[in-house]
């Protein structure tokens, strides 16, 4: 079952860029997160989509929230890709793509690849806004214009 607005953000623990396990409930329900579910580390898209978080995250800390990058690469693929495009937040390994079931995160282009969901979370871990589309520049202008409603 999708996760949909008005939900709270479910619990989930899984391994950072540095390999140390990142539990949910440090950041969720404390403060407004952004999470979005990704295809591929290295892909045009999906760094283009990184990149424009990146660009942009000290304009989602000074609205005071933690961006997180959920994919189902690797530790060692996601430490890489954090390394070689500078990227100031959080990414998490889902490898048993078990937190994008729990999401319900749909896949794209007939079930051949994962999809690209982010989800705006209030203070409380109550999602806001879901934003599912392939196109991943829309994600980052979409998740601002959400938090700025929220402050």
């Amino acid at each position: 079952m999708a996760l949909k607005k008005g939900d709270k953000i479910p619990n989930f623990k899984l391994v950072d860029t540095l390999g140390n396990e990142f539990d949910s409930t440090t950041i969720v329900g404390k403060i407004p997160v952004v999470i979005y579910f990704y295809p591929k580390d290295d892909t045009a898209g999906c760094t283009a989509q990184a990149c424009s978080f990146r660009d942009q995250y000290q304009d989602f800390k000074d609205l005071g929230a933690e961006v997180i990058g959920i994919s189902s690469d690797s530790v060692v693929s996601h430490s890489k890709f954090s390394s070689k495009n500078k990227l100031p937040f959080i990414l998490l390994s889902d490898s048993a793509k078990k937190v994008s079931k729990l999401f319900g995160v749909p896949t794209a282009l007939f079930g051949l690849l994962p999809g690209r969901v982010t989800y705006i979370a209030d203070k409380n871990g109550i999602i806001q806004l879901i934003f599912d589309s392939m196109m991943p520049a829309n994600h980052i202008s979409n998740a601002l214009k959400a938090l700025k409603k929220m402050v």
